[in-house]
């Protein structure tokens, strides 16, 4: 029997914070305590837990005494100030934040993909960016079976990525644009609501946004391809939770669609849903709540025999985030 793990969530009000207290109560955790931390505006608030209610205590230095494992979720500087602290406490950090993916000696990880990288750690794993997650897990089984070449990705995120206060904005500048009122943006530099954004994060040199750049360099460092080409626009779309994406990935030797149907349907993680003659392809609003990433109008590329197009959606809050820092946690403490 499992040993049972004292755990803290770092962000638990948030709307990955909530969703990891969900899934360690649903893939039945081994848990002995759970620590519920967050801002002091979020002090004295309660969450139930296994029949119980856990208050929310104040994040501080002395957090993680007695912490075994501590699942970070909110943002890359919480991260960097209190990770180490978590670590030197004697606890394994599983960080949701982009704090430190890119660090050469902090493991990046998605357990369909590289399980062993996460044995490699030095008590910080990070749990890389929702997009990129749900893209690598569908890549990883076709690159088995003939090396990638190239990768050109469009995503279609929701505004959940973006957290809870996005998903107010949604919400009310659709209301305000179907009462024909001037809709408010606060969240986003201009209205989400029946409109998309080319813009998630913030634009660097050269045109790209950190966004498209994440997807860039952590898949390359996830499957162990350093000099991979990948292309990516990241686009914000009004869908409040279920990230989208259209995939174009050139392979070393063709796969035809019939026989990567065959391969993914028998990949962990992954569910095809492709049957385009009865509109059966995969749903933002379908895949909202459930655990796979789901992956279908697998058809071959015009353009390139070596290529396959693909379209792939998961649930952000979920697969994208809170479900693979819990599977790595799983992944370590069966080890």
């Amino acid at each position: 029997m499992a040993r049972e793990r004292r755990v803290a969530v770092v962000g638990a009000t948030g709307m990955v914070g909530q969703a990891m207290r969900e899934i360690l109560e649903e893939r039945d955790f081994p848990v002995a305590e759970l620590r519920l931390l967050a801002s002091e505006r979020s002090r004295g608030r309660r969450f139930p837990f296994r029949g119980e209610e856990v208050e929310v205590q104040v994040l501080d230095e002395g957090s993680f005494w007695g912490i075994d494992l501590a699942l970070f979720s909110a943002g890359a500087d919480i991260s960097r100030r209190y990770a180490p602290l978590a670590v030197e406490a004697g606890a394994l950090v599983v960080d949701n934040s982009s704090a430190f993916r890119m660090q050469e000696d902090v493991p990046l990880v998605v357990p369909e993909v590289n399980p062993d990288d996460a044995l490699r750690h030095s008590g910080i794993i990070a749990n890389p960016n929702c997009s990129t997650i749900q893209m690598v897990v569908v890549l990883k089984p076709l690159h088995d079976r003939s090396p990638l070449r190239r990768v050109v990705v469009s995503t279609y995120q929701s505004v959940s990525g973006t957290g809870k206060d996005a998903v107010e904005e949604l919400r009310s500048q659709a209301r305000e644009m179907l009462e024909e009122r001037e809709p408010v943006a606060r969240v986003y530099p201009h209205p989400i609501a029946f409109n998309c954004l080319p813009h998630i994060d913030v634009f660097l040199e050269g045109g790209h946004t950190k966004e498209e750049m994440k997807m860039v360099n952590e898949t390359r460092k996830i499957m162990g391809l350093p000099d991979l080409p990948v292309s990516a626009t990241t686009v914000r779309v009004p869908v409040f939770v279920g990230h989208s994406e259209s995939v174009n990935a050139e392979f070393e030797e063709e796969i035809s669609p019939e026989d990567a149907r065959r391969i993914l349907a028998a990949a962990p993680g992954v569910e095809v849903v492709d049957d385009p003659a009865n509109n059966l392809y995969p749903l933002a609003l379908e895949a909202a709540g459930k655990d796979p990433c789901y992956v279908g109008r697998i058809r071959a590329d015009t353009s390139c025999p070596r290529a396959l197009n693909m379209w792939i959606v998961a649930d952000n809050l979920r697969k994208g985030a809170a479900l693979n820092a819990v599977q790595i946690a799983e992944l370590v403490q069966g080890s």
